[in-house]
């Protein structure tokens, strides 16, 4: 269970980095009540706005002190100093910044969540999803066991982003040596023609396709569907659908997430009113009654799966 925990911003505004409100933070209990009565320890990944003021780490403090979560990181480049670069859709992407500025970036965020929330982060998730090999070295040297910014079958190239559209899903270590182990967002294009799917579903939200509505076509058909862990925009039963065609394809590891300021209704496109609040509680409930009942599933943390797989490997 990870949380990407950060401050709320207008989603369908150009970024500010003057947007650092971290007000939605009051609601963590909200979800993790929930949490608490399935037994989780979400990963909650923190920004830095959520790190350097009482309103954002406050609330978190007291879950990790009652052992009920563990904490990682969360790089949004453009509201975490130092502010050197242009704000752009472009350098929201750490992996596209000078990696000295990224690696200040990121030293930063890191002394903010210890001196803060108590707790040197060891799990990463890059804001925007903008992982790049030139982080992977930059992470092992700053600690982290695990990074989880990888999200198939998502691209996000179209503004400077990376692709993960033809990216496994499972889990794998990164890079040179062992020891940094990614655990993807859990996605897939799930249905029969999953195979080709990323040139299936290119054609079908190109220009063409989009007037034919053709992604929705190739979904209902059971041919290919673009799915996300996630109780933002994704129904209970495209949870199960994904779990199950996941699991039939020898996945061991699953990563359900959203991101914090969807427990504040208005502060997301997913959660608009009090009545999308309560179908989103409802679907965590829902899908954890699922995972833990008839798939037989188990919580741990990133870290967690991670000194597992250690544990597993051939000596």
């Amino acid at each position: 269970m990870v949380i990407d925990t950060e401050e709320e911003f207008d989603w369908t505004a150009p970024l500010d980095r003057e947007a650092t409100s971290v007000r939605a933070m009051a609601h963590a209990g909200r979800a993790q009540r929930i949490f608490d009565e399935f037994r989780i320890r979400p990963t909650y990944v923190v920004d830095y706005p959520v790190a350097s003021q009482p309103d954002g780490y406050g609330p978190l403090r007291d879950i990790f002190n009652d052992g009920r979560c563990d904490i990682g990181a969360h790089l949004h480049p453009w509201v975490n100093p130092p502010h050197e670069e242009e704000v752009s859709l472009y350098n929201s992407y750490a992996a596209n910044l000078p990696l000295p500025l990224a690696a200040e970036k990121l030293r930063r965020l890191g002394e903010a969540i210890e001196a803060n929330l108590g707790q040197k982060p060891r799990a990463y998730k890059a804001g925007r999803y903008g992982i790049g090999d030139t982080m992977i070295p930059l992470l092992k040297d700053l600690g982290y066991q695990v990074d989880l910014s990888m999200a198939p079958p998502f691209d996000y190239s179209s503004d400077g982003g990376p692709d993960f559209s033809q990216f496994p899903s499972d889990c794998h270590w990164m890079g040179e040596g062992t020891d940094l182990l990614g655990i993807p967002t859990t996605g897939a294009f799930a249905g029969w023609a999953h195979r080709a799917a990323p040139a299936l579903y290119r054609a079908a939200t190109g220009r063409l396709g989009s007037r034919l509505r053709a992604a929705g076509l190739l979904a209902r058909a059971g041919a290919v569907d673009r799915l996300r862990l996630s109780p933002e925009e994704f129904t209970h039963a495209e949870h199960r659908k994904l779990t199950r065609f996941l699991l039939d394809r020898g996945a061991g590891v699953l990563t359900f997430s959203f991101h914090s300021p969807s427990l504040d209704p208005g502060r997301t496109p997913y959660v608009r009113s009090e009545a999308d609040l309560s179908s989103f509680l409802d679907s965590l409930r829902r899908y954890f009654d699922y995972f833990f009942g008839e798939v037989g599933g188990r919580a741990m943390t990133a870290v967690e799966v991670k000194l597992l797989l250690e544990s597993e490997k051939p000596s």
